[in-house]
């Protein structure tokens, strides 16, 4: 799978402004992880001066869907995808450079090879976590992605 942060967040700068504004950014991206980091400032704080759930779920959601997006590239396939639904627990406060891990790039192929053989969509769950920069996990999120072939 050849990907390109920079092709991401040029992505992310264009297609989901607000993520760019608020300084989510795609680390590294590999078949199996993503890696996004996201730091606390101003402009996307709360009033209790950590980082807005909302920023984080951004940062952790584009961990999962990024590793999606390449991998529908890569079946040469038109395959739409969405998040049905999501959950997240939050166990610290966000402060600093928050670091968003997603580590279930294995799980996509197996849901796209059936959604291209069958015709019928599929869910999958994919968690990210979220930690500081002591390496103290903050938040963390999962996200049902269902993906099917378009027609």
């Amino acid at each position: 799978m050849a990907t390109n942060t920079g092709k991401f967040n040029a992505f992310t700068f264009f297609n989901l402004p607000v993520a760019w504004w608020c300084g989510v950014r795609l680390k590294y991206i590999d078949e199996q992880k993503a890696i996004v980091t996201v730091k606390h400032r101003w402009f996307n704080q709360n009033p209790f001066k950590s980082m807005f759930w909302a920023v984080q779920g951004m940062a952790a959601e584009f961990s999962t869907g990024t590793m999606v997006i390449a991998k529908i590239r890569e079946s040469d396939k038109k395959i739409s995808m969405l998040v049905a639904s999501n959950n997240a627990s939050f166990s610290k406060k966000a402060t600093g450079r928050i670091t968003f891990t997603c580590e279930d790039g294995h799980l996509i192929g197996k849901a796209l090879a059936k959604t291209i053989a069958t015709g019928e969509g599929q869910t999958f769950w994919m968690k990210s976590v979220g930690v500081n920069e002591d390496g103290v996990v903050v938040s963390t999120f999962n996200f049902e992605w269902t993906v099917r072939l378009k027609r």
